[in-house]
């Protein structure tokens, strides 16, 4: 009842109006599991490939159909006939298939759609949740210490939201470098009123925005981009918005209700040739050495409560991680995004070298199911924290969601409170935390 009969792959188009891959997995039972792949615009060097057509004449080059063409062609010929259930064994499978270390022959795009595809269509095989379904099939492959925390028994705690309200860097056309201005609605008793918290800091900023006479149009995540003149200033409007709207700001430690998170995307313009930190699109001209961006990070959160930096130093740069998290990783969750890529190999490195606390977990990154466990895996099992995340092309998927409560990573970022490719994913987790009645646990 649960060997695959078909596999079908199509181009779908993206909240940038980009092409994006979409695929289908049919059951002998009949059932069918959907699902579709988003695409970023910072994006690390390391990650896995995302195949584009090249051809100018459609989409720009943008285009998917090579992609598409593999899932139709040598993905489907490879996988129909296998268990839709051994989610493992059919990654393997792609994997193996492809041959290359990032996946350029068939496209990581094209692996990971039939991978969460596969996975929709497991889940709805067994009737059961998704979230439930994903630790639970997973859970066979995990270590002993890690048995009770992901499994789909208790697949129950509910991530806090990391919620984008100001958009910088390469998601906007905002005259601020860093990338990401998010709350964390930390004082908040269950997710629905951490959601609801957010959102209405979200609404006070709008407010606030106004007031000053600043734009209140938004960026691919949804966030605002004001052209306020500087990062101090964008820090300052979220800090006045979340007063206003009834809240302390303030970190943990502090007894705050909505702290602060910074994607600072410092890849984005850090000079690989000198080794320089140029900050550009504010105009100050100001140009940084490693130990001076540390010391420029670990400024900002001493004097603004931030307990979350993701990307403070360039991909590049592992000493400069090492020294940033030598001077704030002890009170600041540290963040390895590009520098990660979700690849347990450079994941491994950091851990070894104690270049950062916690990992940026992106499904097409490294492009497959079964990968991005083992790497919230390895870093749970290192004591780090796992932050789940959409990217600023995305789809009406909601995967990503239920990865959240499935691996219990406490974490989920997925844009503002605006774009209904964002809001599609903080209304699913509203859903589960209403399945999962009296035992959802929140952070």
């Amino acid at each position: 009842m649960s060997v695959i009969t078909n596999i079908t792959g199509r181009e779908i188009i993206d909240s940038r109006g980009n092409p994006t891959v979409e695929a289908e997995v049919t059951l002998e039972c009949g059932v069918t599991g959907r699902a579709s792949v988003p695409s970023g615009a910072s994006t690390g060097v390391n990650e896995a490939l995302e195949l584009r057509d090249g051809d100018k004449k459609r989409y720009g080059g943008k285009g998917v159909l090579q992609a598409v063409g593999h899932i139709n062609r040598e993905i489907a010929e490879a996988l129909v006939g296998m268990d839709v259930l051994d989610q493992a064994a059919l990654d393997r499978a792609m994997l193996e298939l492809d041959g290359t270390p990032n996946k350029k022959k068939l496209g990581a795009n094209a692996i990971l759609a039939v991978s969460m595809a596969a996975l929709h269509a497991g889940a709805e095989c067994v009737d059961l949740p998704l979230y439930r379904y994903i630790g639970g099939v997973n859970a066979k492959r995990l270590p002993v210490p890690m048995m009770n925390i992901i499994n789909g028994v208790n697949a129950k705690r509910l991530p806090v939201p990391m919620m984008n309200i100001i958009n910088g860097g390469a998601h906007s056309d905002a005259p601020i470098d860093f990338q990401e201005f998010m709350i964390r609605p930390i004082g908040a008793k269950c997710f629905r009123e951490g959601l609801r918290m957010g959102v209405e800091v979200f609404h006070s900023l709008k407010s606030v925005l106004s007031a000053r006479g600043l734009s209140t149009s938004v960026g691919d995540e949804g966030g605002f981009s004001p052209h306020v003149a500087s990062i101090d200033e964008a820090i300052t409007l979220i800090i006045e918005s979340i007063e206003r709207a009834g809240y302390k700001a303030g970190t943990r430690a502090s007894g705050g209700d909505v702290s602060i998170a910074l994607d600072c995307a410092s890849s984005e313009f850090y000079n690989t040739e000198t080794g320089l930190y140029e900050y550009k699109k504010e105009g100050q001209g100001r140009v940084l050495s490693s130990t001076e961006q540390a010391a420029y990070i670990q400024s900002l959160t001493e004097k603004y409560p931030i307990d979350s930096v993701e990307d403070g130093m360039s991909e590049s740069d592992w000493t400069g991680w090492q020294i940033l998290h030598s001077a704030i990783g002890s009170r600041v969750q540290l963040v390895g995004d590009d520098l990660l890529v979700t690849n347990v190999k450079y994941l491994r490195k950091a851990i070894d070298l104690n270049a950062a606390n916690a990992i940026l977990v992106k499904v097409n990154q490294i492009g497959s199911v079964t990968e991005t466990l083992d790497a919230v895996r390895m870093a749970q099992n290192a004591a780090w924290k796992a932050v789940i995340s959409h990217r600023s092309g995305e789809t009406e998927d909601t995967t990503i969601a239920d990865l959240a409560v499935a691996y219990a990573t406490g974490q989920i970022k997925t844009g503002s409170a605006s774009r209904s490719e964002r809001i599609c994913k903080y209304n699913r987790l509203l859903r589960i935390e209403e399945e999962l009645g009296a035992s959802a646990e929140y952070y």
